[in-house]
Parts: structure tokens; sequence; C-alpha cells
């Protein structure tokens, strides 16, 4: 199997953040042969859209599919990844891994003796200028990186409070396993996995626990500040083995503009992302002829990031050669992190490793 039109995906979890890959599978070629949800009414919304057979059980989705895709909320990615990898099934799992480390670890172990392989959704390593980025930094035109600002922020964002969203037991977290994991994640990887030492965070609930909370918008319902029992955001810092640090701000509601900026630091050149628009800057300097200053203007073609990485999934599934980009341990690492960070703002410390935290290698 070697072309992408051969490979048959099956979704699991129907609702928005599956029919969005649905949307994207179609322009791959890929044949969606059928979903899976436990809500009857997802499944006929999709059977209907879509076109495609619908189970209530994934055993029977398994038994038609070369490979799931898998969307459900996050306490319930390790169910379904698990079983899909026991079943000799490669699997596209959003992000993050799961809604806890102990449980992101059991589906890494899983990932390791299967016969198939385990992605997980992390597309903002497909934006174009993260590309360029990533190239320029492989053949040193950034020198030694030294740190990366992370910032994902909204000025109002809770994604509909009473959801699965804001509901710890569900999803393991509020705006920081929410949003801030891409942001970290992107960090991470674009300094290459460093080995970890440090980890210090705040979690704050400062919106989403208000009656008051004044918005203009809300993806999803607002049932009320009651059912409401995550942070809705998070200052973080982390140092690595060798002096490199990331600084991360994240934050689904805050009195600020809205924010989307990546920054990245090194002793011969810098950048400047703005991810909402897609705009990069690199920044150097230079005392050739006179001492002088040089921005340089990034502008890459627009892609539909998802859908890159899709692709990148499809080939791997079609050949057979789980691919090096998203690997089930670079998710296992950022999740390690994420623990981290929490675990730093209960106990009002950081978190220090006596032996540098574990590698995605």
């Amino acid at each position: 199997m070697n072309n992408l039109r051969d490979v048959s995906v099956g979704i699991i979890g129907l609702g928005n953040i599956g029919r969005y890959h649905a949307d994207r599978l179609r322009t791959t070629g890929a044949e969606i042969v059928g979903g899976m949800d436990v809500l009857p009414e997802a499944r006929e919304r999709f059977e209907r859209d879509y076109g495609v057979a619908t189970y209530a059980d994934y055993e029977e989705l398994y038994s038609v599919a070369d490979a799931i895709v898998a969307t459900t909320p996050n306490k319930f990615h390790e169910e379904y990844a698990v079983s899909a990898l026991e079943a000799g099934l490669d699997v596209l799992l959003e992000k993050p891994l799961a809604h806890s480390v102990e449980s992101a670890e059991r589906i890494a172990t899983a990932a390791e003796v299967a016969e198939g392989f385990c992605m997980v959704g992390f597309h903002n390593r497909y934006l174009p200028p993260i590309e360029v980025l990533t190239t320029e930094r492989d053949r040193g035109r950034f020198g030694e990186l030294t740190h990366v600002e992370a910032n994902y922020v909204r000025r109002r964002g809770i994604p509909g409070r009473g959801s699965w969203f804001t509901s710890k037991e569900i999803a393991g977290g509020g705006a920081l396993i929410d949003i801030g994991v891409h942001a970290l994640d992107l960090a991470l990887y674009v300094l290459d996995f460093p080995e970890i030492t440090e980890v210090s965070g705040v979690a704050r609930s400062e919106f989403g626990t208000r009656e008051d909370y004044t918005y203009l918008q809300m993806w999803g319902e607002d049932t009320g500040h009651e059912r409401f029992d995550v942070e809705d955001s998070v200052s973080a810092f982390i140092r690595c083995a060798d002096g490199q640090t990331v600084s991360l701000d994240v934050a689904w509601a805050a009195n600020r503009p809205t924010d989307n900026d990546f920054i990245v630091r090194g002793t011969d050149a810098g950048a400047h992302l703005d991810r909402a628009s897609g705009e990069m800057t690199l920044f150097e300097t230079s005392p050739d002829g006179s001492a002088h200053f040089s921005d340089t203007e990034v502008r890459t073609r627009e892609r539909d990031a998802h859908a890159a990485e899709q692709a990148t999934f499809l080939q791997a599934v079609a050949t057979g050669e789980p691919p090096n980009r998203n690997t089930v341990e670079q998710g296992l690492l950022v999740q390690r992190v994420i623990d981290a960070i929490y675990r730093s703002s209960e106990e009002g410390r950081s978190i220090r490793f006596d032996e540098p935290l574990l590698t995605a290698d």
C-alpha cells in the first residue's frame, strides 16, 4: 500500500474536531470508512453529512479501517489509542497525548510494542514559517538557541463553561492543556527537545469562576461558573540542562490584548513569529562594511497545517514507515512538562529533577 487513496481511515469522536479532520481527510484522497461515537445524535449527523457508516462500538470500526484518527475528550484518549494499537492499527491522536501523565505513559507503553504507530496531533509544527525556522536552525543561522518565549493568550476565549474543556476530571486541566500545549510543544520542538532540569509555574482561575464573566463570543454553550474547575491562565518557566530556557504565557482570558507571539533568541540571530497572521521576521546584526542590523521578512505560501499533518500520517500508514515527527515519545515529554507545571503551581515551588527529564529520543 503506497497510495494515500488506498488508506482506509476511521474517525473516533464525531464532534466538531472530528468533523474538522473529516473535511480535511476528504482533500487528501484517503477513504473515510466510518466513524464511532458514544452519542447517537453525533453518529446520525456524521452519517448523514459524510455518507459513511457509523458505529457505537469501536471494535466494529477497527474491523474496516487501516488507521484511526481519535478526537475524543482527553480522558478517553487512552482507551481508544491503546485499543487501536492493540488491534494493529496506526493512530493519529489529537493533542494532548492524554488527560494525565500516568495515562500518557500507558499509551506510550502500548505504542512501544504495537505493530502500528501513534502520532500526536501537534499541527503547529507544520506551519510553513516554522518549517523555515527549523531549517535555518539546522543550518546554524541562529548560532546557539538560548531562549524561547511562547505565548498563547486570548482576551476572552473560555471554550464553553460546563463543557468537557472546563472539567478537570475529563480534560485534565484548563488553558494549559488545551491551548498552552501547542505553545509548549512548539517551543520544545524548535529547541530540538532539550533535556529539562527544572520547571516552575503558576496556574490561576481568575475569570472562569466569576458569575459576572463578561465575553462577546464563546465556543459552545455557557452553563455558568459552577461547572468550571480548571485554570484559565498559566505562567511558567523551564530550565534545560545546557542552559536553554523557555518562558510560557497562556490564557483563555486576560485583561490584555490577544497574543500569539513566538519569539526565538540565538547567539547569531533571532526570530519573531505571529502565529495568528503567519508573519515572521528574522533579526541579525553584522560588523561587515559598517555595523548594521538586518531584519528579514519571511513570506511563505498559505497551507492548511492540519492537512499537512494528516498527509504525513497517511504517508506513514501507506508505506509502513512510522513518522519521525509528532512521535508518541515527544508527546509524552510535553505531557511530563505539563504535569510538572501543574505540580509546581499546586505545591508552590519549582519542580527539580535529579536527572534531566527524559528526552523525546
